[in-house]
């Protein structure tokens, strides 16, 4: 079940590099001793796993990265490049400018300025905090419904944080955020494209409207959604917030989601390069081979894997981002096997499904009264069976339930092949319904 053509093709490829350094005095490293007997152990330790790769696995969102990306980003740790100074990573580095270029793109922006991160949390919080260094003590605001990493990040930059109320689909409710900015003390407000509870998407047009009138900076948390973008199956309301995206003053992607990426590759965007020179600082070390930009000058971060970039780079090249590509067809896979799978949760007396996923995460709930367990049985039941979900705890009134909080199951239906598995999905979760 494991994709196992990599090996081969990363053999071939080591020989390739290897003849890139031939001008080099013969050298030999020592060859390791007992590298099978470790790294047996290592795949047993692994087993211990639930199984991420394979389509019962519909829980969390954890997506196999695409072979080449597991290739390069192996390839590229023969080198080990940093990309922090181009001493330490000089191809790698532009592989990476290249590749932050293409995204950028994606959301129609040529001019940007932008950089790979460990992930998303790091990646909010250098927009963050550049929207405090443009308004030094001003408030940042995101739904109720938006990751926590950003109440956290507030707290770090010692920024005051509110959360706006959601509508009853999770999304931002532009009422509750105009009533907030009455009060004249929000910098930024956190838009999310696609929360990690429910894959909602906040109304970034209204959104718009009330920057015009309130003049706040509008940072957009796409680290889950964004790629969804290219998709063309999107419902015409999430794909008018889509459309608008290029109106952001910056914007979070995680490449690690759905950009078929290993853990940790997250990507920052500002629409304007001047806000580089908030990063300004010297070193007395490693900003001398070059007089090019060196990526550390523009990033938080010091030491950056630049196996990521290659990774990255190398998987838009055999999966560009374009609309209508392979890459863009998978996405409208997910999108389609969530709404397939929320169609016979809909059909079905025994489950209330709160409303139609907007990208293509699923949740739902037992109707109170007519099962006789609850979702956390389900979700062992199915477990045992194979089939792995996600619990959440979300609003009552999703539910429209007089409680304050819904213990829910989810499912992240992330990889193309869950399209061909509803089927088996749907006969393992009624089973473990029925149990």
């Amino acid at each position: 079940m494991l994709e196992t053509d990599t090996p081969g093709a990363l053999a071939k490829a080591l020989q390739t590099l290897e003849r890139e350094f031939a001008a080099l005095p013969e050298f030999s490293a020592p060859a390791p001793d007992c590298l099978d007997g470790v790294l047996d152990e290592v795949a047993a330790r692994l087993g211990d796993n639930y199984p991420y790769f394979h389509p019962l696995y519909a829980g969390q969102m954890l997506k196999p990265p695409h072979p080449v990306a597991r290739a390069a980003y192996a390839l590229a740790t023969w080198i080990n490049p940093n990309n922090h100074a181009l001493d330490g990573g000089r191809a790698s580095s532009e592989m990476e400018r290249e590749a932050v270029a293409q995204i950028a793109a994606m959301f129609g922006w040529r001019e940007h300025l932008g950089h790979l991160a460990g992930g998303g949390t790091m990646a909010n919080l250098e927009a963050l905090w550049v929207a405090g260094l443009l308004d030094p003590g001003k408030k940042i605001v995101a739904s109720a419904q938006s990751h926590y990493t950003h109440q956290r990040i507030s707290g770090v930059l010692r920024l005051p944080f509110a959360k706006v109320e959601t509508d009853a689909r999770g999304r931002m409710d532009p009422n509750a955020l105009e009533a907030m900015l009455n009060a004249g003390d929000i910098g930024c407000v956190v838009a999310t494209l696609g929360t990690t509870a429910t894959g909602s998407v906040d109304p970034l047009p209204e959104i718009l409207a009330l920057r015009e009138r309130y003049g706040f900076r509008l940072h957009i948390d796409a680290a889950y959604g964004g790629y969804f973008i290219l998709a063309d199956n999107l419902a015409p309301e999430t794909g008018a917030a889509f459309d608008r995206i290029s109106e952001a003053d910056s914007i979070v992607i995680d490449p690690h989601k759905h950009g078929l990426q290993p853990y940790g590759c997250g990507c920052v965007l500002f629409r304007d390069p001047a806000v580089g020179t908030l990063y300004k600082h010297d070193s007395t070390a490693t900003y001398f081979s070059s007089r090019q930009q060196h990526l550390g000058e523009i990033s938080l971060e010091c030491s950056r894997p630049g196996a990521s970039a290659v990774a990255l780079w190398a998987t838009m090249r055999v999966l560009p981002l374009v609309r209508g590509g392979a890459f863009a067809q998978g996405l409208n896979a997910c999108r389609r096997a969530a709404l397939a799978l929320r169609a016979r949760l809909a059909a079905d007396p025994r489950f209330v499904t709160p409303f139609e996923p907007q990208l293509d995460i699923v949740v739902w709930a037992p109707q109170i009264g007519s099962l006789p367990g609850s979702a956390q049985r389900i979700f062992d039941e199915a477990a045992r069976r194979n089939l792995h979900l996600a619990l959440a705890r979300l609003p009552g009134a999703f539910f429209d339930s007089p409680e304050p909080e819904i213990l829910s199951l989810r499912s992240v239906l992330m990889k193309p092949e869950h399209e061909q598995w509803i089927d088996t999905i749907w006969r393992i979760l009624d089973e473990a319904t029925n149990t």
